[in-house]
C-alpha cells in the first residue's frame, strides 16, 4: 500500500484497532528492573535499564509501550511505581497494557573494594526475563555483568540481546547495534534518569541540562530538553536542542517535527520545509502534510503547499484546518472558485470559523490580496499533535 494512503486512513483504522482486543500488533512492555542491592539510592538504575531497552527496542521498529503508559497500568491496578512487582503483578500489568511479552528482571551492585594493590571497582550484575503472554510462556534468564560505571554499554549489549528474541530475522549484527548507540557517562545515565523521575519542572530542567552538558553525544536529554523549551515558547532554544537528537533515537522524527514548528515560528521556513520533509518521508501523517505544505506556502513553494494540503484533505477531509489553508493557497494563486469550495468545506465543520466566513466572501468576490494582508500569511493553521505511535501500530497490523 502507498504511504500516503496508509497514512490517510490510520486514524480510523488504529482508533477500531485499539479498542478491538486481541486485534493489537504485538507491543512489549519494558518494567523497571528491582533493586536487589539494598540500597535506595540505587533505584534509578532499574528506571535506566527499563528506559534504555524501550529505546534500543523502538529505534528497531519494535512496538514498545512507552513510560506515560506504563504509569498508566500502574495507576489502573494501584500499584506503586518503584515498588518490586510480584509475577502475579507483572501478568497483570501486562494483561492491562495489552502487551504481547513483558520484559523483567532485577540488579545488583557489589560495592567498590579498596586495599592491597589494586581497587576493585563497583560492579553490577543484571538479571532479565522475557515473559510471553500470548503463549503463557517464561523465556530463559539472560543478563550482563560488569563494571558499573560501564553500565550505558551493558544496557547497550542487554537491548541487543532483547531484539534478537523479538526480532530474530531482522536484527542488526551486534558490531553495527553497538555503532549506533556510542557508550554514555555514567553520571550523564544519572542525571537524565533523575530528571524522568522529577516531579518538578524546574529540578527536571537541572536535570536534564546537567545530562546534556556532562555528555555532548547524549540523545536523550536533549529531546528532552527541546520540548520543555517548546512548551514555553522558546522556539530558538527548543530547535536547538531538537537538532541535537540523533538518528538512531527513537525521538528521531518527533523531533525533526517539533523542530519544524520552531523553525516556522522563528520565520526559517526553509528550514521548517526540510524537517517536514524528513518526516513526511518516514511517517505520512495527515499533521506532517499539512504542516509541510504551510513552510511551503510561506516560503514561495505553492504549488508544493497545494499538493500537501491536498494530501491532509484526502487523509483527513473532517478536519477544517486542512480545507481552509488549502482554500487559502488556491485564493492567494487567483483560484477563486476552488478556494470558495474548500472555505465552504471549513464552514460546514466549523460553522463559527469567523476567518474562513471572511475569506469565502472574499473568493465569491474574486477579490485578490491587497496591501494591508500581509498579516494574512501568518494565519496558515498548524498542527501541533503529533501520532506516530497511533501511525506504527496500524502499519505493523497491516503487515500481519
Amino acid at each position: 500500500m502507498p504511504a500516503a494512503k496508509l497514512g490517510s486512513m490510520y486514524r480510523s483504522v488504529a482508533a477500531m484497532l485499539l479498542c478491538a482486543a486481541g486485534l493489537r500488533a504485538d507491543s512489549v512492555l519494558v518494567v523497571p528492573f528491582f533493586n536487589h542491592s539494598n540500597n535506595p539510592s540505587l533505584d534509578w538504575i532499574g528506571e535506566s535499564i527499563a528506559e534504555s531497552l524501550q529505546d534500543s527496542l523502538a529505534s528497531e521498529g519494535v512496538l514498545v509501550l512507552n513510560r506515560d503508559d506504563r504509569l498508566e497500568g500502574y495507576r489502573r491496578l494501584s500499584l506503586r511505581p518503584g515498588a518490586e512487582l510480584t509475577h502475579a503483578s507483572i501478568i497483570k500489568l501486562g494483561i492491562v497494557l495489552d502487551a504481547a511479552k513483558v520484559i523483567y528482571g532485577s540488579f545488583e551492585v557489589a560495592p567498590a573494594v579498596s586495599g592491597g594493590s589494586s581497587a576493585a571497582k563497583a560492579s553490577l550484575r543484571i538479571t532479565a526475563r522475557m515473559l510471553n503472554l500470548k503463549h503463557a510462556g517464561l523465556g530463559p534468564e539472560f543478563g550482563e555483568g560488569g563494571a558499573l560505571e560501564d553500565l550505558a554499554t551493558l544496557e547497550v549489549h542487554l537491548g541487543w540481546q532483547s531484539l534478537t528474541q523479538i526480532a530474530p530475522q531482522s536484527a542488526p549484527s551486534e558490531a553495527e547495534f553497538r555503532q549506533a548507540r556510542p557508550p554514555v557517562r555514567i553520571d550523564a545515565v544519572e542525571n537524565y534518569i533523575r530528571g524522568l523521575l522529577a516531579a518538578d519542572p524546574d529540578r527536571r530542567q537541572h536535570f536534564f541540562l546537567q545530562a546534556a552538558r556532562l555528555d555532548e553525544h547524549f540523545s536523550q536529554p536533549c529531546f528532552q530538553l527541546g520540548k520543555t523549551y517548546w512548551s514555553r515558547k522558546e522556539y530558538k532554544l527548543a530547535a536547538g536542542w531538537f537538532s541535537r537528537v540523533s538518528r538512531s533515537d527513537p525521538h528521531y522524527l518527533e523531533a525533526q517535527f517539533f523542530m519544524g514548528l520552531c523553525r516556522f515560528d522563528t520565520g526559517d521556513f526553509a528550514a521548517a520545509e526540510t524537517a517536514f520533509q524528513t518526516v513526511a518521508a518516514s511517517v505520512p501523517l495527515n499533521e506532517v502534510f499539512n504542516n509541510l505544505g504551510a513552510a511551503q506556502a510561506r516560503y514561495g513553494n505553492r504549488e508544493a503547499a497545494i499538493a500537501n494540503f491536498k494530501k491532509a484533505v484526502d487523509g483527513d477531509s473532517s478536519d477544517p484546518d486542512y480545507q481552509f489553508n488549502l482554500g487559502y493557497v488556491y485564493w492567494r494563486a487567483g483560484e477563486y472558485a476552488a478556494a470558495a469550495e474548500r472555505f465552504r468545506a471549513a464552514l460546514e465543520r466549523a460553522p463559527n470559523d469567523t476567518e474562513a466566513t471572511a475569506m469565502l466572501g472574499r473568493a465569491l468576490q474574486g477579490e485578490g490580496a491587497r496591501a494591508a494582508d500581509s498579516k494574512l500569511e501568518t494565519r496558515l493553521r498548524l498542527k501541533e499533535d503529533y501520532e506516530e505511535d497511533a501511525y506504527r501500530q496500524l502499519q505493523a497490523e497491516l503487515k500481519k
